[in-house]
């Protein structure tokens, strides 16, 4: 009788401890489902680098010219100081991991040794003829770790095949394919739509071109005005819209035809079904290509379209032309130079590292399971794939912050889970006074990869981060709370107008003293 009721006393307490909460690390909750359009895994790692450097280089870097005639002799093209590994060093040192060169520009100049004409490199004194400008680059991208792309304009004002639909569209594709079966792997293939008012008339086989790189360079990311990877955001200095959506509907913008609606090239589609993010291309100069009268944006320039393009959602590709002697000029350099101190001093500081947090939900709490896979907590580790998850079904979402001291920043940083999809519409952040009263301190439309935005200087301790609307529950993978001294917020219609007073040297100089700004700039 005793074992009888020690037994049953066993199974009592087995059967309770099903009904206890789970307390234990090991056990999970089932994530989010995604919401759909999705990146593939090519876009994520596009949108992980978040910017590239580009390379305009050829006959144009010798004759002045923007858009060459296509009869420039090759005899013009001779850098003898040519160094790539000196490009690639300068990209990687500034925090560019991927690299496009103009293979061939719009005039038809190759610069690698193409055997389906002889307007390359093969008839330039350029090394005697046997020199290839792509294969430097991509044996010194290759020793760096950095990511190789290709620009060939499918627009060639040489080509005397040019016009003829089948014809041109046949050397098109054979030039495509030297590049990408000889330099090894292509990351990026860049496709530019222009064309001159007058030149003959020609249909382009996109598709088709598409269908060759994907079958040649499969991780190769392809760039047009509408996809099929990346789109064009609309404009050539730099600037994302504030809102931008990685989401896309392509039929509606066939290519060569997103010029009629720049809007939407700019701003996505949240009922998209494609995911196609918007790429901000810009030149550090007035010009595409290098000219010796023109001189480099500043720093603080490039830090403002900064803020205007990887922090709204684009990935930024910045034209640094080489010079007619092969280099990358000191005044480029030093720009880039500062550039990178700028960004390095002003987000490797995020006031929200330490702080508490608490979410008004959380998934997994109150189901008896534990909470720790999407704890708020998630959002202070970088990276995509944490991220604080809230329960389903809620009609607000709040993030509490407290950063346990009184802070004065400028800068919120927010990143989504892409890989989940695209999902914020509307946040906003609350400050608490010192009055004891919660006042708004900016707000944005969408997320994506990540968002940057700048407003007046607030000092507080108690935050609020509220979404407001969300096309599924919310998922925020990542928060930065910032200082930035240098650049001021002020509003002109519906946009931010980002200004500053000072020059790179007085910036840094700023952060690394006292990391205190000596601007006058409002406050809560």
């Amino acid at each position: 009788m005793d074992n009888l009721n020690l037994a049953l006393r066993l199974i009592l307490s087995f059967n309770l401890l099903l009904l206890l909460p789970c307390c234990c690390c090991c056990c999970s909750v089932a994530p989010p489902l995604p919401i759909l359009p999705l990146p593939n895994a090519f876009q994520i790692q596009w949108q992980l680098s978040h910017m590239s450097l580009f390379f305009h280089f050829g006959l144009n870097t010798f004759t002045g010219q923007e858009w060459g005639s296509g009869h420039v002799h090759p005899s013009l093209f001779n850098p003898t100081n040519l160094n790539a590994t000196h490009w690639i060093h300068l990209a990687k040192l500034n925090g560019f991991n991927r690299v496009i060169l103009t293979a061939k520009h719009h005039d038809g100049f190759c610069l690698w040794p193409s055997q389906y004409t002889n307007y390359s490199v093969r008839s330039s004194p350029w090394k005697a003829g046997t020199g290839d400008v792509l294969a430097d680059l991509s044996a010194a991208a290759k020793l760096a770790g950095v990511d190789l792309g290709i620009y060939l304009s499918p627009w060639d004002r040489h080509e005397h095949c040019y016009g003829d639909t089948l014809l041109y569209n046949q050397f098109y594709l054979a030039q495509m394919t030297e590049l990408l079966t000889r330099y090894g792997e292509i990351k990026d293939v860049f496709l530019d739509g222009a064309k001159g008012e007058g030149e003959k008339d020609m249909e382009y086989f996109f598709h088709t071109w598409f269908s060759l790189i994907h079958q040649l360079q499969p991780a190769a990311i392809i760039f047009s005005d509408a996809g099929p990877d990346t789109r064009w955001v609309g404009n050539e200095l730099g600037l994302g819209a504030s809102t931008c959506w990685s989401i896309y509907n392509s039929t509606l913008t066939p290519i060569g035809g997103i010029y009629n609606d720049p809007r939407y090239a700019a701003e996505g589609d949240p009922a998209g079904h494609e995911w196609v993010p918007a790429l901000c291309d810009v030149s550090i100069r007035p010009g595409w290509f290098w000219h010796p009268s023109e001189l480099p944006k500043s720093a603080i320039n490039l830090l403002e379209i900064y803020y205007k393009s990887v922090g709204r959602n684009c990935h930024l590709l910045l034209n640094v032309p080489p010079n007619s002697s092969g280099l990358i000029s000191p005044e480029d350099i030093q720009v880039l130079q500062e550039f990178t101190q700028l960004r390095r001093s002003i987000f490797s500081n995020n006031f929200a590292i330490n702080a508490l947090l608490q979410a008004s939900s959380t998934r997994g709490e109150g189901g008896g399971t534990c909470d720790s896979q999407f704890s708020p907590y998630n959002v202070l580790k970088e990276g995509i794939y944490t991220y604080w998850a809230p329960e389903e079904y809620q009609l607000r979402w709040i993030l509490y912050i407290d950063l346990q001291e009184l802070v004065s920043f400028n800068v919120l940083q927010l990143q989504e889970p892409i890989q989940m999809g695209q999902r914020v519409s509307e946040f906003h952040l609350e400050a608490l006074h010192l009055d004891g009263v919660w006042k708004r301190v900016t707000n944005g439309t969408t997320i994506g990869y990540q968002r940057l935005l700048l407003f007046p200087k607030v000092k507080s301790q108690h935050l609020k981060l509220v979404i407001d609307k969300s096309r599924a529950d919310p998922l925020i993978s990542y928060l930065g709370i910032y200082m930035d001294p240098v650049t001021i917020w002020s509003s002109i219609y519906d946009d931010t107008v980002l200004t500053s007073h000072f020059n790179a040297t007085q910036v840094i100089h700023i952060i690394t003293q006292d990391n205190s700004p000596t601007a006058t700039i409002l406050e809560l």
